[in-house]
């Protein structure tokens, strides 16, 4: 009975992003070659994944292929997750592998879908176009990082994780990454003040 209460919850929760105990549960079945929870952990990973890597790519034709690529070593090899983090980690860590290897095979340049105005529920038509221009112009700012940099600055506001979870999705130290932070935010703090002077 208690196993198909957790099998019926399962079910119910496909919606939700699993926790960490039933992204590991998950990896345990998809090791075993079950579909569905590969599926599951699919459905749960990609809105986040495919922000994260669009921020990285800046190439909107290659996200789709970066994060197949990704969820296939997921599929193909879940015996390479050893524990010594959340899965999550070591799934943007793919993802970030993923996505750098397709910035050095792209030659195409940066299309610039991303400064077109976004749009806002503000009826003020003066404050809507205010809020449109600071959104292009921090579009903008970000646009001109290195994708190293775009990585920290999406993985700290957008994902809310921390600088050692950070350093191991990007393999690097700790301190490489609050220095890339760092250098990341000034770039940002000095363009977006030209833009304010303008």
């Amino acid at each position: 009975m208690a196993g198909l209460r957790g099998a019926a919850s399962i079910e119910r929760g496909s919606a939700v992003r699993p926790s960490r105990l039933d992204d590991a549960q998950l990896l345990a079945r998809i090791a075993d070659r079950d579909l569905r929870a590969f599926e599951r952990l699919y459905r749960a990973y990609h809105p986040r994944l495919s922000r994260f890597v669009s921020n990285i790519l800046r190439r909107p034709h290659l996200v789709e292929e970066v994060l197949n690529d990704t969820m296939m070593v997921v599929w193909r090899r879940p015996g390479a997750y050893n524990g010594t983090s959340r899965v999550s980690t070591w799934i943007f860590a793919i993802a970030y592998r993923t996505a750098l290897k397709a910035l050095r095979r792209a030659d195409d340049p940066v299309p610039d879908d991303r400064l077109k105005e976004l749009p806002s529920s503000e009826p003020d038509p003066e404050q809507h176009a205010e809020r449109g221009q600071a959104q292009r112009d921090l579009l903008a700012a970000i646009v001109e990082l290195s994708p190293d940099h775009r990585a920290v600055i999406d993985l700290t506001y957008f994902h809310e994780l921390g600088y050692a979870e950070i350093a191991e999705i990007m393999g690097c130290p700790v301190g490489t990454v609050k220095t890339r932070m760092f250098h990341a935010r000034r770039h940002l703090r000095q363009r977006l003040a030209g833009c304010l002077a303008d």
